[in-house]
C-alpha cells in the first residue's frame, strides 16, 4: 500500500527527530570520551604517576589508561547489544549515556597521586573502564535508531547523524581545552583545570536525556524484537554463529578510522612534549582539522548514497597513503600554516569514510541481530586498533626516535580498511538505495509475521 500523505509526513518528521537524537547523543558521549584522549596526552602523566617515573614512560602508560576504554568497548558492545535487540535501542542508549556521564564526572571529582599514591590511577582506570563499556553500548544503536527510522533509500545517509556526533564531540572537547590552555595562570591544567571539562559533562547529559527520551524504535524492527523475546533469541550468540564472517570483516574495515586518534592524542604528545609546541597552539591545529572533518564528513555519506559503493570507497581510502605521511611532515616542518593545511587536508578522506562506514556495516547484518553484528564488529576493531594506536606509535617513537614508522603503520590502517570494506560490498551489494541481503531477509521475516498475524506485510525501515 502506498503511504498517504499524512503518514509520509508523521515518517519525516520521526526520521528527523532520531536522527537528532542520535546526533545529540553521540557528541555528548564522544565529548566525554575525548576528553579523557586529550587529558591523557596533555595533563594525566604527571597527575597520576609517580613523578620519579620518567616522563616518556609516564606518557605512555597514561595512554595505556586510555586504552583501557577501548578494552572495555567490547563488554559494553555484548550487554547492550543483547539489550538492544532483545528490548530496543532506546531504552538501552538511554542507559549508556546516563553511565557515561557519572563515570566522567567522577573522573572530574578523582584525587591525584600527590593525594592518594597509587589508588589514583587505579581508580582512573575503573572509571575509565565504565566509560569504554558505555561508548561500547551506544554506538551502534545510535547508529540504529537514527537509520532504521530513515525514509525509503536514505539509511546510509541517515546513519550520518550519529557518525557526525564523533567530530562534533572532539571539538567540543578540543575547544574547552584550548579555552582553558589559554588561561594566564601559569599551569592552570596541571593546577585543576583539566577538571573543569569533565565536571562540565553533567550539564551536557541532562541535555542528551530530555532529547534521547523523545525518539522510538522503528514500528518494524519493535515487531521482530517481540519476537525475539518471544523466541528467547539470544542476540549476541547468534550473531557470532550466524555472521562471524562479517563481523571480523567488519572490525577489518575500521583501522582508517582511528587516524583520528594520532591526531589527537598522538601527534598532541608528539607535538608539545617532543618537537616543542605550545599546547594550545597545537589544539588550534587539531581544532581546524576538526572543523573540516565536520564539513566534509556528510559528503562521504552522500556519495556512497549516490554511486557505487566500492568507488566511493576507493575516493575515501587511497589518498590516505600519502596525505597522513605528508601530515606529520607539515608538523614536523614547526611551519604553523603548513602545519594546519597538511592536517586539514589529511582529514578529508578518512573523515568521508566514517560518514558513510557506519549505514554499509548495518546494511550488513539482518534487524534481529543488526546492534549485536554492528557493535562486535566496532568493538572489536576499537579493541585491536583505536585504543592500542596511541600505545603502539608512542612506543615506535621511543624506541626508534623517528615519525617514519608511525607513518608507515598509518599507511597499513587504509589499506586494511580498503580490502575489508571492498569485500563487505561483494556479499552486501554495492547500491545503497537497493536492499542489501540481510534487508531482504528482515522483509521475509516481517511478511512471514504479518501472514501469522494477518496484518499487511510491511518492510523493515532500515531496509532502504
Amino acid at each position: 500500500m502506498t503511504s498517504n500523505p499524512t503518514q509520509t509526513q508523521t515518517q519525516a518528521i520521526k526520521a528527523r527527530r532520531a536522527g537528532i537524537a542520535s546526533f545529540v547523543g553521540t557528541t555528548i558521549e564522544w565529548y566525554d570520551f575525548y576528553i579523557y584522549g586529550l587529558a591523557a596526552s596533555l595533563v594525566f602523566g604527571d597527575l597520576f604517576f609517580s613523578p620519579d617515573m620518567d616522563r616518556g614512560v609516564a606518557t605512555l602508560m597514561s595512554f595505556v589508561t586510555f586504552w583501557v576504554g577501548f578494552l572495555a568497548r567490547p563488554v559494553g558492545g555484548v550487554i547492550f547489544g543483547h539489550l538492544g535487540d532483545r528490548i530496543g535501542r532506546k531504552t538501552t542508549l538511554v542507559i549508556t549515556l546516563l553511565m557515561m556521564g557519572l563515570a566522567t564526572t567522577c573522573i572530574g571529582l578523582l584525587p591525584t597521586y600527590g593525594s592518594i599514591g597509587v589508588m589514583a590511577p587505579v581508580l582512573l582506570v575503573l572509571l575509565r573502564f565504565i566509560q569504554g563499556v558505555a561508548v561500547g553500548g551506544e554506538w551502534g544503536g545510535a547508529v540504529l535508531i537514527a537509520s532504521e527510522n530513515a525514509p525509503k533509500g536514505k539509511s546510509v545517509l541517515y546513519s550520518a547523524f550519529a557518525q557526525q556526533g564523533a567530530p562534533a564531540g572532539n571539538l567540543l572537547a578540543i575547544g574547552v581545552f584550548f579555552l582553558l590552555s589559554m588561561a594566564d595562570t601559569p599551569d592552570f591544567l596541571l593546577n585543576g583545570g583539566w577538571r573543569v571539562p569533565f565536571l562540565l559533562s553533567s550539564v551536557l547529559i541532562a541535555i542528551g536525556l530530555i532529547i534521547r527520551l523523545s525518539i522510538e524504535d522503528a514500528q518494524d524492527v519493535r515487531k521482530l524484537l517481540k519476537e525475539n523475546r518471544e523466541q528467547n533469541v539470544q542476540p549476541v550468540r547468534e550473531a557470532i554463529r550466524g555472521h562471524w564472517p562479517l563481523i571480523l570483516l567488519g572490525a577489518g574495515t575500521l583501522p582508517i578510522i582511528y587516524v583520528t586518534y594520532i591526531k589527537t592524542s598522538f601527534a598532541l604528545s608528539w607535538a608539545t612534549k617532543t618537537l616543542g609546541y605550545d599546547s594550545g597552539t597545537f589544539l588550534s591545529l587539531i581544532s581546524v582539522a576538526v572543523i573540516v572533518q565536520c564539513i566534509t564528513q556528510p559528503f562521504g555519506a552522500i556519495l556512497m548514497n549516490r554511486m557505487d559503493m566500492r568507488k566511493a570507497v576507493l575516493m575515501f581510502t587511497v589518498p590516505e597513503f600519502f596525505l597522513v605521511p605528508l601530515m606529520f611532515y607539515g608538523i614536523y616542518s614547526m611551519n604553523y600554516w603548513f602545519a594546519m593545511i597538511t592536517m586539514a587536508l589529511a582529514t578529508i578522506p578518512h573523515g568521508m569514510y566514517y560518514g558513510a562506514i557506519a549505514g554499509v556495516l548495518a546494511r550488513a547484518f539482518p534487524a534481529r541481530v543488526r546492534y549485536s553484528g554492528l557493535s562486535l564488529a566496532n568493538q572489536l576493531g576499537a579493541v585491536t586498533v583505536g585504543g592500542g594506536t596511541p600505545v603502539l606509535l608512542q612506543f615506535l617513537l621511543n624506541k626508534t626516535g623517528s615519525i617514519i614508522p608511525v607513518a608507515i603503520v598509518s599507511g597499513g590502517y587504509a589499506l586494511v580498511s580498503l580490502i575489508c570494506v571492498l569485500i563487505v560490498l561483494r556479499m552486501t551489494g554495492t547500491d545503497a538505495r537497493e536492499l542489501s541481503n540481510a534487508e531482504r531477509e528482515d522483509a521475509e521475516d516481517l511478511a512471514g509475521l504479518s501472514a501469522l498475524t494477518a496484518e499487511p506485510a510491511g518492510v523493515v525501515r532500515t531496509a532502504s
